[in-house]
């Protein structure tokens, strides 16, 4: 149970014009989903790790606090970025109140912010050609699924930062629409304004959401329509770009919670000049709420997957430091849990969409996801149309459409996911995804594998949370290793020993990681003893097995294909850039028994003495079949070899 909050007030417009007067005073504003304006004020508190964000007072009281994270705290999880040394603030909420939303709108300042010397730090040309790179060097190697690179918009701002903050506060409250969170944020050295659609993440009574959102319909002029809409979402690259996102943080659910996260969606996040699709995760956790932040660091929306590498990825394509953008907005409000015991909720919006003043510049970051199929040209109409989106609706740009008067009467245009069709579209999508991440799903104590252990080895692909949690829901007691940390005593002592997934070449001679996963993989071949073996270890094993491997013509990052595993078909999704590969028609290699395309003899599976291996991800959301094969597998695997 919440404990009780204001929620409305007498004096929220006095306590924005105090704050407004004092240019040093830290000022807060907050409105969630339509609702009014949330007003807040504090001592503002910079620390170095999550952590560190307090939440108790020196006397032990809970506080509410609001945080600013920079997306340099992925440093915590030992991830690359440019660090900017952006700080890590927090106001430490002393005072607060509640003013109306159209108060708020009649009230704040209305006069245009000029804004001069405008445009992207990087050209359309140049940033054209960093998409090209990143298909053909980074997802071409092997390196990930998606990754998403931003450049920015920028313009000399003549104006008090404050007010200009706030004028585009009240253009946001005003124009902007279907956001989950519209604020300003005015703190000294910093301020930022925006209008964010996306929930990252939220924990409120032991049950945490994440919220994600991808693919974007820029509507045309005169507005959306259920046909223009319904081309969008006909897309092969806008359906698979989400799928890929679920994907990610799944990856994030199965870590912070004991039931994996359930999906529920899709749905459309209608805005006023965009359009996006959008599922809901939910699942429980006991973690306190920094501690889920941390793990859950940052939205795969914004930068990609698998995200250790989506991080080396950004830093090597990205000029500059990112600041704030990507990371979150945090909201950390004491509460009670079920049992009455004190804890905080956590309420976190990512950070896009959003403007920030800086030593007199305005700076707008946008960013496109990249996948294998991208468009060049198309990925920079993205980033313009994002940009536009921002700029347009806080009045620095003009409107594709009419701003219209608020007072006149007009007729409230009905939702497009409402539409019959749309409604279809939108359902259909689940008939391709895997009913596990769908229903409730149980404890796994009484799975067919119950008694058994697990060791998973993380090859830098945090798959192996999703992975883990299907072996648990089978009855395997399963933990994870990262491939530095495992000890020669674990690779022999495990009962079942699972190579997991990561990024890269598998032939690449100078990484010391696949080094280290040839050496768990031989070895553990060599003991007898039970061995499954997952996309990138699946290939190591096919090498050592003496099966060539090589690199796909197409990528197949975020591609569903229904193959056969040993005399079943499976419809499986695979994120793989290499494949072990076989003469068409080859039906054993040594000891090892091979499923494998009739027609290219790529390898989709291997089984033999005590030992198993599958290309594609069995726990993916593209993976419909993907617990039953993995049931398959591991039986296979820990049947004795002389049985």
């Amino acid at each position: 149970m919440t404990t009780p909050r204001p929620r409305t007030s007498a004096d929220g417009h006095a306590l924005i014009e105090r704050l407004r007067a004092d240019p040093e005073a830290p000022l807060v504003l907050i409105a969630r989903e339509g609702g009014d304006v949330e007003v807040m004020t504090g001592d503002v508190v910079d620390v170095s790790e999550l952590a560190d964000i307090p939440l108790h007072s020196g006397s032990g009281a809970p506080q509410e606090v609001f945080a600013l994270v920079p997306f340099r705290q992925v440093r915590e999880r030992g991830f690359a970025c440019h660090d900017d040394g952006a700080p890590l603030r927090c106001v430490i909420v002393g005072e607060r109140a509640v003013l109306a939303r159209d108060a708020a709108i009649n009230r704040l300042p209305s006069e245009p912010v000029a804004l001069a010397d405008a445009g992207f730090d990087i050209d359309d040309d140049e940033y054209a050609a960093i998409v090209r790179r990143v298909i053909s060097d980074e997802i071409g190697r092997g390196e990930g699924a998606n990754f998403v690179i931003r450049r920015d918009f920028t313009a000399a701002v003549d104006a008090d930062p404050r007010e200009a903050a706030l004028t585009w506060f009240r253009a946001l409250l005003q124009q902007e629409r279907g956001a989950y969170w519209t604020f300003a944020v005015l703190t000294p050295g910093h301020v930022a304004v925006g209008a964010s659609p996306e929930a990252h993440v939220s924990a409120r009574a032991g049950v945490v959401t994440m919220n994600p959102i991808s693919g974007t319909f820029r509507h045309p002029r005169g507005g959306a329509t259920a046909e223009t809409l319904s081309a969008f979402l006909e897309n092969t690259k806008e359906t698979e770009e989400l799928f890929m996102v679920v994907d990610e943080e799944l990856k994030m659910m199965s870590a912070v919670c004991s039931d994996g996260g359930r999906i529920t969606g899709p749905h459309l996040k209608e805005m006023s000049r965009l359009t996006h699709t959008e599922y809901m995760l939910r699942g429980r956790s006991t973690l306190d709420p920094r501690d889920i932040l941390r793990e859950t660091m940052f939205a795969p929306t914004v930068t990609g997957s698998p995200m250790q590498n989506a991080c080396a990825v950004i830093r090597r394509h990205e000029r500059a430091p990112r600041g704030y953008y990507s990371g979150v907005a945090a909201l950390f409000s004491p509460a009670t849990d079920i049992a009455g015991a004190q804890t905080h909720d956590l309420d976190a919006p990512i950070l896009i969409r959003t403007a920030y003043i800086e030593d007199g510049r305005l700076r707008v970051p946008v960013g496109a996801t990249l996948v294998r199929h991208s468009d060049p040209d198309g990925e920079v109409g993205e980033t313009h149309g994002k940009a536009a989106g921002v700029l347009g609706a806080i009045g620095a740009v003009e409107r594709d459409e009419p701003v219209i008067d608020p007072d006149a009467p007009t007729a409230e245009r009905p939702a497009l996911a409402d539409d019959p069709d749309i409604a279809a579209l939108l359902a259909s999508r689940n008939s391709r995804l895997a009913p596990f991440w769908m229903n409730p799903q149980h404890s796994g104590v009484h799975g067919p594998f119950a008694g058994h252990r697990a060791l998973v080895i993380d090859a830098e692909d945090r798959f192996t949370t999703m992975l883990a949690h299907q072996l648990r829901h089978l009855g395997l007691d399963t933990r994870i290793v990262a491939w530095d940390a495992v000890t020669d005593d674990d690779i022999h002592a495990a009962e079942l020993l699972v190579s997991g997934p990561g990024p890269g070449d598998p032939l690449d001679a100078t990484s010391a990681r696949m080094r280290r996963l040839r050496e768990v993989v031989g070895a553990r071949r060599a003991s007898g003893r039970a061995l499954l073996a997952v996309c990138l270890s699946h290939q190591i094993l096919a090498a050592e097995l003496g099966i060539p491997l090589a690199p796909l013509s197409r990528p197949h990052q975020g591609l569903q294909l229904r193959v056969g595993i040993f005399g079943q078909d499976a419809s499986i999704g695979f994120y793989n850039t290499f494949t072990a590969r076989v003469a068409p028609g080859t039906r054993r290699v040594g000891d090892a028994e091979v499923a494998a395309d009739e027609v290219s003899g790529d390898v989709y599976a291997l089984r033999g003495p005590g030992f198993a291996s599958v290309q594609g991800h069995l726990e993916s959301i593209l993976s419909r079949d993907g617990i039953e094969t993995l049931e398959r597998l591991v039986a296979h695997a820990l049947t004795p070899v002389d049985a």
